[in-house]
């Protein structure tokens, strides 16, 4: 899984102080504490970030640009922090944003979210997808996630006392096979966990993916979590395919948002979930006992600017494309071998011709003697293949990539 424990740091990454901490540190203090996560220690990126800091290396791992977020909507930010929108806003988020949202919504997708009763404003995505979790799980359900997976799933599932059943996704494609998650499926399966545009693979899923999962749920109580943070980035002429298009999913799903990488504003931690009635009501049960609500000023900056300037995630996909042609084109005469990325801003890479090593060690060699940090595979399984492949971010500005990859052509 994503999130190392704290034997792996210290295993891989020995020579950072910073990660060399103890789990048995509460026995000193004569407080035994049952941990509710006793597997999961120090996120991968947590863990790379801090090495990329610590070594100067340029910081291609953790997932946010090193450019701002637009003027304007600084400008509309500013404004509302000075036109005293500083107390708490309603706790499914202010009426105008969730109006600008179900516009959206509608004219992306043809779903027309009533903001009332089916938007919900949250502080990040993660949030979002833990409440979706911890609102339809239940003690011994099984929740079906695949892998390489994003971080937070398995522990929001564990936390609900579900049960998390992971299975790969295909090793030549990173494609959904569906037959073999119809073998999963049990009478306890409670929720499909998807992810399009996919972290940390860059792939998405088409008509005839959206269809085969409407079969396996048809006729069931299951309820699908549908992680779309990269909607905007979608490349190569193709759209967003969000389950909320789909005739029988957004029935029974939960689809959730980010602002924060559609605005280049990933600090902010502002995202939104669309579901049924039914399923936003027991969502908001616990959104209002997680964060309760969500930044005020920048709720009535980003509906100003969503208001204003509606292009710019419109633009997205192109914008990102260009930055993953160039990145790509940068690192074309270099020994790593990829293919596009058909979303996101991540492009993975194979480095066999390199090196042989684990993945684990690759990265932290390349962040502490080359000056380039990168993300490995490894963490986002259960079990990890033995594929020698790593993730680059290439939201980045256009030098810091051209400094990066003269640094990896020279590998």
């Amino acid at each position: 899984m994503l999130l190392l424990s704290n034997i792996q740091v210290e295993y891989y990454f020995s020579s950072v102080p910073f990660f060399s901490c103890h789990q048995n540190n509460h026995h000193n203090r004569g407080v035994n504490l049952q941990s509710k996560l006793p597997d999961v220690g120090t996120t991968i990126f947590t863990v790379m970030s801090k090495m990329a800091q610590d070594y100067g290396a340029i910081n291609l791992s953790q997932g946010f640009p090193d450019f701002d977020c637009p003027d304007r909507l600084k400008e509309f930010v500013a404004y509302y922090i000075n036109d005293k929108k500083n107390q708490y806003p309603p706790m499914t988020g202010i009426p105008l944003l969730r109006q600008e949202i179900s516009n959206k919504i509608n004219s992306l997708y043809g779903f027309d979210a009533n903001p009332e009763t089916e938007v919900t404003v949250t502080s990040g995505a993660t949030e979002a997808l833990f409440d979706a979790v911890q609102a339809t799980v239940h003690q011994g359900d099984e929740v079906i996630i695949f892998d390489p997976a994003y971080d937070s799933y398995e522990p929001a599932i564990l936390m609900a006392g579900g049960i998390p059943v992971r299975l790969p996704l295909r090793l030549s494609d990173y494609g959904i096979d569906w037959s073999r998650a119809a073998d999963a499926i049990t009478s306890r399966t409670r929720l499909i966990i998807i992810n399009t545009p996919h972290n940390p693979c860059g792939v998405t899923l088409n008509r005839s993916d959206l269809d085969a999962l409407a079969d396996l749920v048809a006729r069931t109580n299951i309820l699908i979590l549908s992680d779309e943070v990269y909607e905007h980035m979608v490349f190569d002429g193709e759209k967003h395919l969000s389950v909320l298009s789909h005739p029988l999913l957004k029935e029974r799903s939960f689809a959730v948002f980010s602002f924060g990488k559609t605005y280049h504003a990933t600090g902010w931690k502002l995202a939104y979930c669309v579901a049924r009635p039914e399923l936003t009501a027991e969502f908001r049960k616990i959104h209002q006992f997680v964060t309760f609500t969500t930044t005020s000023f920048l709720q009535y900056a980003i509906a100003d600017f969503m208001a204003e300037c509606p292009q710019h995630a419109t633009e997205l996909s192109d914008f990102y494309q260009a930055k993953r042609d160039y990145f790509c084109r940068l690192i074309q005469d270099s020994r790593f071998r990829f293919i596009p990325s058909q979303g996101t801003y991540f492009q993975l890479v194979d480095y066999k011709e390199i090196s042989d090593q684990p993945d684990m060690d690759f990265v932290a060699e390349l962040t502490r003697d080359k000056g380039v940090a990168a993300i490995p595979l490894a963490p986002f399984y259960k079990q990890a293949p033995d594929s020698r492949i790593i993730r680059f971010c290439f939201c980045k500005d256009d030098s810091t990539l051209e400094r990066a990859a003269e640094i990896l052509c020279a590998l």
